[in-house]
């Protein structure tokens, strides 16, 4: 059949599955807007305050539900809007495939009205990237795109089509897209070499991240580390990949971790990294990050072994089908008095607040914990409320902690809430956010007010920019330069200007009213404003640099 390309577009959307998409429209993307329109039965389209907004729901979107996400934006400033969004799911390894719009061929190079190199600025930021000049390539590419982005270590994938190109009217044929194949690299020596480590050990410690959950691996995890009898902690990214009320779960590990992680980093004679890469903020000190111990990585990204931090034995694969083969091959193991003396230490230093004020963040996670039973959805932004979050949350379902975790983006939570809440429907979704965030992407109420999404928006409020005055208040000497916010915004009003519920809490009898309240509203968002002291911090904190078992764990 001839269809033009933007219609290709359309059918290409339906053949991979789509039914939702994220974007703001534009001159450039017109074509395609207008064939979406005709395809509005088929194929949802969910319009943003702004095409970063647009970018973190589709990345929200693909972690909660493990498809991938989809983003639309026009040529020029449209594109470039998408390009934090798109280096936020690059770092997280998160499946998107954004499709933007250029000028026409003929204007290209010409400096012309929005034209931009979006193909040049989003190299280092993608898996793969495209610029299609003609309608036959538009097929071909988006096909690629959806594949690229999907396999072995997910990522984001651009798709750039000039103007003319959408117009044009050329042959169209379906072709469904092939499954993706989980396979294992590595060959039989590399098995034998890892069983070895494995069988030998007398104090393993099990280093899951998100490539756990990523490859909906936890089942898998569960049986191995069941094998392996030992204890286990998880990155940012892998919460929720293992439950964090296992007794053998010894929590986060890194920067902002618990003692009792970092204690066992350091005083185990095998570490098994399963999805993780080694970030800075996990090693802290990377010279002396296990220093005692042999180190095994299981990862699908070979580029990642020994990049950070060097190993003895590596598995290169999807991490389902790697734990799996483990599961079939490895016998069971005793480790008793190793898990043992870990629970000692998470018994000796648990992760505590101290009360400084009427409402702590210890409260508030812990609240929302108890009133959601641990099964929300909760992503958040970036800084304290976020390490707080990952704290005291406690995480027992994969693809339920959504959060920036490699590049760090502040403005993400809202968005990412707006992608989880349209994946889920039927299910609780709260954004858990800090007052120096609210600000970056409050817009984004008026996207879930509009779509009558019931997410729950929770501000931390203690009017500083709390994870780097922490820094300024221990390293600084106290010198807060451009951290005390002092805005004068009205929280309440904000969010019903927005067409959101709004409420400010001062106490925990009044906070744990305004969640019940908004927890039984399934028809608008509502903001709690959650007024917090702003000496507040999070602890443990590692200095940059220093062993991770260095970290600090009072400041007076």
């Amino acid at each position: 059949m001839r269809l033009t390309g933007a219609d290709i577009v359309m059918e290409c959307m339906l053949e991979q599955g789509v039914d939702t998409v994220f974007g703001y429209p534009g001159g450039s993307i017109l074509n395609i807007y207008d064939s979406l329109y005709r395809y509005s039965d088929k194929i949802r389209h969910i319009l943003t305050a702004h095409e970063e907004g647009a970018a973190h729901a589709a990345d929200g979107y693909a972690r909660s539900s493990g498809k991938c996400g989809v983003v639309f934006a026009t040529s020029g400033p449209g594109a470039t809007n998408l390009v934090t969004g798109i280096a936020t799911a690059y770092m997280d390894s998160v499946p998107m495939v954004a499709v933007t719009c250029n000028v026409s061929t003929n204007l290209l190079g010409k400096d012309s009205f929005q034209e931009i190199d979006i193909v040049g600025i989003t190299m280092p930021i993608t898996k793969h990237n495209f610029l299609v000049k003609r309608a036959e390539d538009i097929a071909p590419a988006i096909r690629r795109a959806f594949a690229i982005a999907r396999s072995g270590r997910p990522g984001p994938v651009l798709v750039d089509i000039t103007k003319d190109a959408t117009a044009e009217f050329v042959e169209f044929e379906t072709e469904l897209p092939q499954p993706l194949k989980k396979t294992m690299e590595s060959d039989a020596k590399a098995v034998k070499t890892v069983l070895k480590f494995l069988e030998k050990s007398k104090k393993p410690l099990i280093y899951a991240g998100g490539g756990v959950i990523s490859a909906n691996a936890t089942e898998e995890l569960k049986q191995f580390q069941a094998l392996m009898d030992c204890p286990i902690a998880l990155s940012v990214m892998g919460l929720g990949g293992f439950p964090a009320d296992h007794p053998d779960c010894c929590g986060m590990i890194g920067m902002h971790g618990t003692m009792a992680t970092a204690l066992a980093v350091k005083d185990c004679d095998l570490l098994i990294a399963i999805g993780a890469r080694f970030s800075d903020r996990v090693t802290c000190d990377e010279t002396t990050f296990a220093r005692d111990a042999k180190i095994l990585h299981f990862d699908a990204d070979r580029a990642e072994v020994g990049k950070n931090i060097r190993v003895d034995g590596s598995l290169i694969g999807d991490a389902k089908t790697i734990l799996g083969m483990l599961n079939e091959k490895l016998s069971q193991q005793e480790h008793a008095k190793w898990k043992k003396q870990v629970a000692d230490w998470k018994q000796e230093y648990p992760v505590e607040s101290p009360k400084i004020a009427a409402l702590t963040p210890k409260f508030i996670l812990e609240t929302l914990h108890e009133l959601t039973h641990g099964d929300a959805f909760i992503c958040t932004d970036v800084g304290q409320h976020q390490m707080w979050t990952a704290q005291f949350y406690g995480f027992d379902y994969p693809r339920h902690f959504i959060s920036s975790g490699g590049l760090g983006t502040m403005g993400f939570g809202l968005g990412a809430a707006i992608g989880t809440q349209i994946a889920h429907p039927d299910q609780t979704v709260i954004n858990i956010t800090g007052d120096g965030c609210f600000h970056m992407n409050m817009n984004e109420l008026s996207t879930a007010a509009t779509y009558n999404l019931p997410i729950l928006e929770i501000v931390m409020n203690n009017q500083v920019l709390g994870m780097v005055r922490q820094w300024q208040r221990i390293f600084y000497d106290k010198r807060f330069s451009a951290t005390v916010l002092n805005k004068k915004t009205d929280y309440d009003t904000v969010a019903k200007g927005l067409g959101a519920n709004g409420v400010t809490v001062r106490t925990e009898q009044e906070f744990r009213r305004a969640v019940v309240r908004a927890l039984e509203d399934r028809t608008t968002p509502t903001v709690i404003n959650c007024v917090i002291n702003p000496d507040e911090i999070v602890l443990p904190m590692v200095p940059g640099g220093q062993p991770i078992e260095d970290a600090i764990l009072d400041v007076k």
